[in-house]
């Protein structure tokens, strides 16, 4: 027995086939069986592009032209043609032998028989949503990315059966384009998103319009791509893929996709290194208005609203912060100012209310570095209160309240701000600890002419008085409106009809007249 004879028994052992593919991605050599019964690799493979072999291949041919001398790729899954229309499974596994190279050399062993292809099991698409979410796990993982769109046309008129076999295509078709690991997303009717390799040349837009001609349709494709930069943050990169996929669900559409996600993503890393340097350097303004007794009017405490460029509000800032994980320390540069203001001669015993976002509950950093701030001040923190936000949800509520009872402990005090908002309003009321409730104030500007925003009301302040919870009605514009919210039995007010924010706390304040709202918006966020 040769030598050469003992190593070829070795290699099938191990598989079932056996090729060398030359620079170009052609089969030079083969031997073994084919996918399908009783066919000769070797007589029907040879000479051959390995992409003519394997359905969907473009990434295995791309993965084999990357490769070094010396260096063996794991196994992977292919499918191997066996026939029009139908594949058969593998385990494909390659080596450059260093004396050999460039060409690669490689194993495939079958796993089953040859089926359908119609049978190929395919991941569903994803709603946009849900393929922004996986987006998130997917860019912490796999670097080398692009942003790619697809339009299709024709497929109004596709009904039926028809429509039934060519969506699978479309599926199986994007699904295997898509980043291992990753999952393609219907946008619109039309238009289609997928993660895929950087470096992938494949040919998607045509590969839709002959899985089309396959079915007898005549269908129009087009593909657009747009690299993610090496290093980029995949917060960033996230939060420009939600503005372009959202501009593509807008009613007029985006034309140009790709192009929004390469500016948003131009602009996300330019404005989060604004609000890097602007929290830094503690370049922005807080600003405080007025809450009062809506018995007296006289002055309770005050909000701290921050502002950003003079007057201008922080929602959009905050929002961003939020998305790119940035608010916790934001949160705590308010604090610091705040805490700054409240210690200057003369403040006397100020009161002031400041606001934390959900996100920034996440963890137990906030709550130590609030309490740190204030060590051995027991005064200041009875002079304290701290407005649960809901722009950003809170992830986990059991952990937050533990995180909101050490404030309490230490005197501060909690309020949920914005209740009635939004869906987790009422999830924080019965899972959170706080002292107090503040109303919305989209509910408390129609109580006069609405009729289910007076019963709301009414209902939010019976709930928070059986608690035994204080409340306060924000966005208070007329004497109407505080004289009802007094007789529904809200205590506290807050809203132009008493005062805006000013950059100094005042507790002698205007006359109604004279700060009467003009249709600014002063909440946070």
């Amino acid at each position: 027995m040769t030598l050469t004879t003992r190593l070829l028994g070795l290699a099938f052992a191990s598989a079932d086939t056996l090729v060398e593919v030359d620079p170009k991605g052609v089969v030079a050599f083969a031997i073994g069986a084919g996918a399908v019964a009783g066919e000769d690799a070797g007589a029907t493979w040879t000479g051959r592009p390995l992409l003519d072999l394997l359905h969907d291949g473009a990434s295995t041919l791309t993965a084999l032209q990357g490769m070094k001398a010396g260096v063996r790729i794991p196994a992977t899954s292919i499918l191997v043609a066996a026939g029009p229309d139908r594949v058969r499974r593998a385990s494909f596994r390659a080596f450059v032998l260093p004396q050999m190279a460039p060409a690669v050399s490689c194993a495939i062993s079958y796993e089953g028989p040859a089926f359908a292809l119609e049978d190929l099991e395919t991941r569903p698409l994803l709603e946009p949503e849900d393929f922004l979410a996986d987006a998130g796990r997917v860019l912490e993982s796999n670097p080398d990315l692009a942003l790619s769109f697809l339009d299709i046309t024709g497929l109004e008129n596709v009904t039926g059966e028809a429509a039934d076999r060519l969506n699978r295509r479309i599926e199986a078709t994007l699904q295997s384009a898509a980043v291992e690991g990753s999952s393609a997303s219907q946008v619109t009717g039309v238009r289609f998103a997928l993660l895929r390799p950087a470096n992938d040349r494949r040919d998607i837009a045509a590969e839709i319009v002959e899985a089309g001609r396959a079915e007898g349709l005549s269908l129009g494709a087009e593909a657009f791509s747009s690299p993610v930069p090496p290093g980029s943050d995949s917060l960033c990169v996230l939060r420009a893929m939600r503005f372009a996929i959202e501009g593509c669900l807008k009613g007029d559409g985006l034309a140009n996709p790709q192009i929004a996600f390469a500016d948003s993503l131009k602009r996300t890393f330019r404005d989060a290194e604004t609000f890097r340097s602007l929290v830094k350097s503690r370049e922005f303004q807080v600003h405080y208005q007025p809450i009062v007794h809506l018995d007296s009017r006289a002055v309770h405490h005050f909000e701290a609203l921050t502002r950003f460029n003079g007057n201008n509000g922080p929602a959009e800032a905050i929002r961003m912060a939020e998305e790119l994980d940035m608010i916790e320390s934001f949160d705590l540069a308010v604090a610091e100012k705040v805490l700054k203001r409240m210690r200057q001669p003369g403040a006397g015993l100020l009161k002031m209310a400041i606001n934390v976002s959900g996100a920034s509950l996440g963890d137990d950093t906030y709550v130590e570095q609030l309490l740190r701030m204030t060590a051995g001040a027991p005064e200041e923190r009875r002079r304290l209160m701290v407005e649960v936000t809901e722009t950003s949800a809170v992830a986990d509520i059991e952990a937050a309240d533990r995180r909101l009872a050490a404030l309490r402990e230490a005197g501060i005090k909690v309020c949920i701000d914005d209740f009635g908002a939004g869906a987790a309003a009422f999830d924080y009321l019965r899972k959170l600890s706080v002292d107090s409730v503040k109303i919305d104030g989209a509910i408390v500007r129609d109580i006069q002419t609405d009729q289910r925003s007076k019963a709301m009301l009414h209902s939010i302040v019976e709930m928070c008085r059986s608690m035994r919870l204080e409340t306060i009605a924000e966005m208070i514009e007329t004497d109407g409106v505080a004289a009802e919210l007094k007789a529904a039995g809200v205590e506290y007010g807050q809203g132009w009809l008493f005062g805006r924010a000013e950059a100094e706390p005042r507790t002698q304040l205007s006359s109604p007249s004279m700060v009467r709202r003009k249709g600014a918006v002063e909440a946070w966020g």
